[in-house]
């Protein structure tokens, strides 16, 4: 049996370059990507049917990044109106999560932003978009703090240090991250939303969070030269989780027991040359498409792999992605969407943030359901319940593959509305 480990032991494991042996690893760590309001509706499926298995109240920690910090967000707010921890599965999911993250991606999210942008008063202040997207996740989303997140699960808003080149957390106790050192506590009137933005503002649309903090802030961070630290603290700047990690490993993968991980990431896209400013931003993504593809094949190995002391797998877990379909996990199954519908048409959704329609809200949110119960019921059973629950699939009228076909046909297309 696992021992449960201290607050400062676990962020020990977590930062460490070593992986805790199974006898030392507790509790369940669940992930939720980047990739856009894509990734939150297909994360919003995940957590119902989790929450339907009575797995969710049972989950340690979230872990998100960009797209997958904003249903976090919600969700945090959710639980803190149901007192401050889940203690068991929603009362009124459709209500108390559902409803509020239809209504954050049916919205012109990104127009309001950029209108926000254009005010000539905002623009000569010299408030970024990120700044912009901060107040209007505060404002509409959650006004918690990050001292007043839930108490359980522990919620890990993920960013990129740009200076430092490792990944920034949001966390109830403490934010900052190995190299700088940690803010411990938080300020207690630090947003949430503010948290979610810095974790979702990806380039090129948003420029990086501007930190507000001193040096004297942040203590036991690793880099000791005084003159580096000082100068890159002053201009410190946090990115998109998703440069660093888009599929919120790093907080959970080397000291949780169980890893549940749901990934709305997209795949590689396939295209010809187009030219000098196409190749810059063609290096990047090759590079990034490579690091991402390293840590899930790690991920899947450490599911197989068995360690030799212990005869059981390094770690247990399963993984889930919106370009899976359930047949992958079991033969023949044909619930939900086919695997060319799932490849071809649902996990190529725009990642935007602008105003997602019926049909893709209601498909990705159907796949993500179906996907997390497949994944879950076919590599960690254990967590299931006797009998397990019939599947209840949100939208059922969206179920019919020429429906989705002909709704979706233009939905990787990305259009600038205001």
């Amino acid at each position: 049996m696992s021992t449960a480990l201290t607050p400062v032991a676990a962020a020990e494991a977590a930062e460490s370059d070593t992986y805790l042996p199974e006898r030392r690893r507790n509790g369940i760590g669940l992930c939720l990507s980047g990739g856009g309001f894509r990734a939150t509706l297909f994360h919003l499926g995940a957590l119902r049917r989790l929450n339907e298995l009575g797995v969710l109240h049972r989950v340690k920690t979230i872990s998100s990044v960009s797209g997958g910090s904003l249903m976090a967000l919600v969700l945090a707010d959710a639980i803190r109106k149901l007192g401050g921890s889940l203690t068991g599965p929603f009362p009124d999911f459709d209500k108390q999560v559902a409803k509020p993250t239809d209504d954050l991606t049916s919205s012109n999210f990104r127009g309001r932003l950029l209108r926000r942008r254009l005010n000539p008063i905002n623009f000569l202040r010299g408030r970024e978009i990120v700044d912009h997207m901060a107040t209007l996740l505060e404002k509409d989303t959650s006004k918690l703090t990050l001292p007043h997140l839930p108490t359980a699960p522990n919620f890990v808003f993920c960013a990129t240090d740009m200076a430092f080149g490792v990944n920034w957390v949001f966390e109830r106790q403490r934010m900052g991250d190995y190299q700088v050192g940690y803010h411990s506590p938080p300020p207690d009137d630090y947003p949430a939303g503010r948290a979610a933005a810095a974790s979702a503002c990806f380039p090129p649309l948003f420029n990086p969070l501007r930190t507000k903090f001193k040096e004297r802030d942040f203590k036991s961070g690793k880099c000791r030269d005084a003159d580096v630290r000082k100068r890159c603290l002053d201009g410190l700047r946090l990115t998109d989780g998703g440069n660093y990690d888009n599929m919120g490993l790093e907080p959970v993968w080397k000291n949780h027991e169980i890893v549940l991980v749901s990934d709305g990431g997209g795949p590689f896209e396939f295209t010809p040359d187009r030219g000098l400013k196409w190749r810059i931003f063609r290096y990047a993504d090759i590079v990034q498409n490579q690091a991402r593809a390293l840590r899930r094949r790690w991920l899947i190995a450490s599911f197989t792999i068995t360690d030799p002391t212990t005869s059981r797998s390094v770690m247990d877990g399963t993984y889930w992605a919106v370009s899976s379909a359930r047949s992958r996990y079991i033969p023949n199954d044909t619930q939900g969407y086919s695997k060319e519908i799932a490849r071809d048409v649902i996990a190529n959704i725009r990642t935007d943030l602008d105003t997602f329609s019926e049909g893709e809200r209601a498909v990705l949110e159907n796949h993500g359901y179906f996907l997390a119960d497949v994944a879950i019921r076919r590599h960690v059973s254990p967590l299931t319940p006797a009998p397990v629950p019939e599947l209840e699939p949100p939208h059922p009228d969206w179920l019919d593959e020429r429906k989705v076909k002909e709704a979706l046909k233009d939905s990787n297309k990305r259009k600038i509305r205001l």
